[in-house]
């Protein structure tokens, strides 16, 4: 969630510092009386540049760095961090580079981000569209699941599972973002994150891709194991506390259960994500 513009030719180390130095307003204007954080208080991130989305942590920045899809414009990083990242020398990189202390970084993403001394700012990665699942038996859908934490743990489940892509609502789901993919540790540049602007049409579409889909719901009549049918599965589900929206019930092919014998009968979105993704492919495999 590409950008066809030009890369410019490679110039020197230090004209390209001087010129990411130039460009990047850290902190922003003084706040007045009315903007100034409350004592204590974690500053707020600065907003990212229009069309690009800041990605930071080591493993985010690692697998952006190695993913041939992903447009970087710039990058900010310490020297430790760019000796973690095995970065020998900035100039060898298609983008400007600045070398930075943490505190620039605090600035741009906040004090309370576990950047680990790097970020980089990017466009966000081309998504493919439905149609072109065909060939993929297992998804992964979310119906209005908003936290970007437990959407962050849930792509790090589906890539680790072998799902060829995460669909999500346009409204009423996170955007592409740095605590997002802080969370996904990587596992945003592994996969596909289709948005849709209507669920019910878009599992109609998936119906017709040849996709069995099981929303998962506590009261489902059956368990997931004894749900399954066929090779192609999208697993559905819902938020944590309203589940699935009642149009979503009514259109997926099943609802299915966990089987949960213990006392407490119900999972974290992301764990219950987790579980429902070993199962399908266990019976995929």
């Amino acid at each position: 969630m590409s950008d066809d513009k030009p890369r410019t030719p490679k110039d020197s180390h230090y004209a390209r510092l001087r010129r990411a130095h130039r460009d990047v307003k850290v902190g922003g204007e003084r706040p007045n009386a009315m903007q100034r954080p409350r004592p204590g208080a974690a500053p707020a991130a600065e907003p990212a540049p229009d069309g690009l989305v800041r990605l930071y942590g080591l493993h985010t920045v690692r697998a952006a760095l190695e993913n041939p899809r992903r447009r970087i414009e710039r990058m900010l990083v310490t020297r430790n961090a760019m000796q973690r990242l095995e970065l020998a020398e900035p100039l060898d990189l298609p983008f400007p580079v600045e070398i930075v202390e943490p505190k620039a970084i605090d600035r741009l993403v906040g004090d309370d981000a576990v950047h680990q001394g790097v970020l980089v700012e990017a466009r966000p990665l081309a998504a493919k569209r439905l149609s072109e699942l065909q060939d993929t038996p297992m998804l992964l859908v979310l119906d209005q699941v908003t936290d970007p934490h437990n959407v962050g743990a849930i792509l790090r489940s589906a890539v680790a599972f072998g799902a060829g892509a995460l669909i999500t609502t346009s409204r009423h789901s996170p955007a592409e973002s740095g605590v997002l993919a802080k969370a996904a540790s990587g596992a945003l540049e592994h996969i596909d994150h289709i948005e849709v602007r209507n669920l019910a049409d878009a599992l109609g579409e998936l119906h017709s891709l040849g996709f069995q889909t099981i929303g998962l719901d506590s009261d489902g009549p059956k368990e997931l194991e004894a749900t399954f049918a066929g090779g192609r599965i999208a697993l559905v589900l819902g938020a944590e506390g309203k589940g699935l929206r009642q149009k979503t019930r009514e259109t997926v092919t099943a609802l299915a259960r966990l089987d949960m014998p213990g006392v407490i009968r119900s999972l974290n979105v992301s764990n219950a994500a987790a579980v429902a993704l070993y199962a399908a492919r266990r019976h995929l495999a």
